[in-house]
């Protein structure tokens, strides 16, 4: 008989309660940076059985941002505490910073892979076992990012520096985002050549350009794309920096 799964709400079928051997046994620091100039206050949620893991740290870490200012809702944080599962819950930390308006969650788990598929609804590696836990359907990332960007926000993934993710959600549109709406904003004016759409379509990807950059991949001489880039220095659409053009 089908039924709807909703974590965290005391479920009473047979499945309820992990076994021992799914007891985690790496606890989750969160760090709150309430002051710029010093040290974090750091809070500890100790290891215990997978369920009530999640749910603790998910209703730490929302009263703590919370606490600071931040308005980052429930749902969304537990949408980003849930993909711990998939890190094997191996060395979990949340940093709160940014008046609570930003939360990163690391880990050092086997990573993410393909990062832009995990951000696509139904893409999903949860396993049957970890859908004791989690719906497991592909909705969680893809689903916090669509609110946080539609809140004028952001959802940003990254490889941890050995090994793991990042995952940092924010109130404020990353750099990465600002890029993409600014060169969206730009390619609208219908008084921009060609040429300098393609410059823009460029910047939207890799963020900085050079001449040879673009004619690597649009071809033509380096001479047309430094004047074109120049040309968009001049009408104030870009900025140089070094030998590198960017938006503004």
């Amino acid at each position: 008989m089908a039924r709807t799964f909703y974590p965290f709400v005391g479920e009473s079928d047979k499945g309820d309660a992990p076994p021992l051997e799914d007891m985690v046994i790496y606890p989750a620091r969160i760090a709150v940076y309430d002051d710029a100039a010093a040290a974090p206050r750091v809070v500890i949620v100790d290891p215990q059985a997978v369920r009530p893991y999640l749910e603790e740290i998910t209703q730490v870490v929302t009263s703590l941002s919370h606490e600071q200012g931040g308005t980052i809702p429930f749902m969304v944080i537990r949408e980003i505490v849930e993909n711990y599962i998939h890190a094997c819950f191996m060395s979990p930390t949340i940093s709160i910073i940014d008046g609570g308006n930003t939360i990163r969650f690391s880990d050092q788990g086997p990573g993410i892979p393909s990062k832009d598929r995990a951000l696509e609804y139904g893409t999903t590696s949860a396993t049957e076992d970890m859908k004791r836990y989690i719906r497991g359907v592909g909705s969680g990332l893809p689903y916090a990012q669509q609110y946080m960007v539609d809140k004028g926000g952001s959802l940003d993934l990254e490889d941890n520096i050995a090994q793991g993710t990042v995952v940092t959600i924010s109130t404020r549109m990353s750099s990465k985002e600002h890029i993409k709406a600014r060169a969206k904003q730009l390619a609208s004016d219908a008084d921009l050549s060609e040429r300098k759409k393609l410059v823009l379509e460029y910047l939207k990807e890799h963020g900085s350009a050079g001449p040879t950059d673009l004619q690597t991949a649009y071809g033509k001489s380096l001479p047309t794309w430094s004047r074109e880039l120049s040309a968009l220095v001049a009408e104030g659409l870009l900025k140089k920096t070094g030998r590198r053009y960017t938006f503004l």
